[in-house]
């Protein structure tokens, strides 16, 4: 059986070698990101697409963001652990839209919501649920008028 990564704060965090990973993560107080920002943000996740993880999907929505993504290994052989990946997006993000704004303070709540995805329906049905997200919000009518958005090949598990 392959190595589980756990890691707690408030909420407990479970990681599976090779299998992809949804993550929710909310921006302090609800503060609305303001497009720049947003742009940071999608910038940040795609920048680490291919070096951490392989990113299947992201939505950088007004005050929360989606991701699903496969951890990927390190040069030690050991997978990228969710605590090294978030830093790498909400630590990145939130110096870049600080200083973009300038401004001070935290952009992120700390926790942030993940779930194990553990069958090829499951990882379908999320990222079809990550990017229809703005649809269901009412920001755009379809998924392609939605700017911070993104999505990548979806593994077959």
């Amino acid at each position: 059986m392959p190595p589980k990564y756990e890691y707690r704060r408030r909420l407990p965090h479970y990681q599976k070698d090779d299998h992809p990973l949804f993550v929710t993560f909310t921006t302090d107080h609800r503060w609305q990101l303001p497009p720049i920002a947003r742009d940071i943000v999608l910038d940040c996740c795609l920048k680490q697409n291919g070096i951490r993880f392989d990113l299947h999907a992201a939505v950088v929505m007004p005050d929360h963001v989606h991701l699903i993504y496969s951890p990927l290994r390190g040069e030690d052989g050991w997978s990228y652990t969710l605590p090294e990946i978030m830093k790498s997006i909400k630590g990145r993000s939130a110096r870049q839209i600080n200083v973009a704004l300038r401004r001070s303070g935290p952009v992120w709540q700390e926790e942030f919501f993940d779930h194990v995805l553990r069958s090829n329906d499951s990882l379908v049905d999320r990222v079809e649920y990550v990017c229809q997200n703005p649809v269901r919000a009412g920001l755009v009518r379809t998924e392609a008028e939605y700017s911070w958005g993104w999505k990548g090949r979806v593994p077959v598990l």
